[in-house]
């Protein structure tokens, strides 16, 4: 599932009928099941997405470091040459792996995880509280008929 496809279903979801409150405090619990079935399997994408990422840095320390062998690079097929033959400082290894490729992709796909599960925590959140709007609603109405 994508961000924008579990937004629109919270777009749905979110709906309150103001004259079917007793439905929607019905439906609160199944709510909550299906959005913290949601974020139990996000939490896990996340963590693989973070494990990889680990991996894939080790792997490009080796790479940058010249510690690969010629059939690792060709066969994670990278070029065999990571600096096209400068000579790098110590202290300039930051920029290359900050501009690396496959590490900047690495680290979209786990700020996506952390955002999905942000997501999802807030929804959590707002339906654990979702009986409070409800209550709200009810004593409003109670208040406007002169209650």
């Amino acid at each position: 599932m994508t961000l924008e496809q579990l937004l629109e279903m919270w777009k749905t979801d979110s709906e309150i009928d103001r004259y079917k409150l007793d439905e929607t405090s019905l439906n609160t619990p199944k709510l909550h099941s299906k959005y913290l079935e949601i974020l139990s399997i996000a939490k896990l994408q996340k963590k693989k997405a973070e494990h990889s990422q680990k991996r894939l840095l080790k792997k490009k320390w080796l790479y940058y470091n010249g510690k690969l062998t010629k059939d690792d690079i060709e066969e994670l097929g990278w070029e065999y040459d990571p600096f096209q033959g400068l000579k790098v400082l110590k202290g300039e290894m930051e920029y290359y792996y900050n501009s690396d490729i496959d590490i900047q992709k690495s680290e979209e796909k786990c700020e996506y995880h952390k955002v999905f599960v942000e997501t999802v925590t807030e929804i959590v959140t707002n339906l654990n509280w979702r009986h409070q709007t409800v209550g709200n609603i009810i004593r409003w109405r109670q208040f406007e008929a002169g209650g």
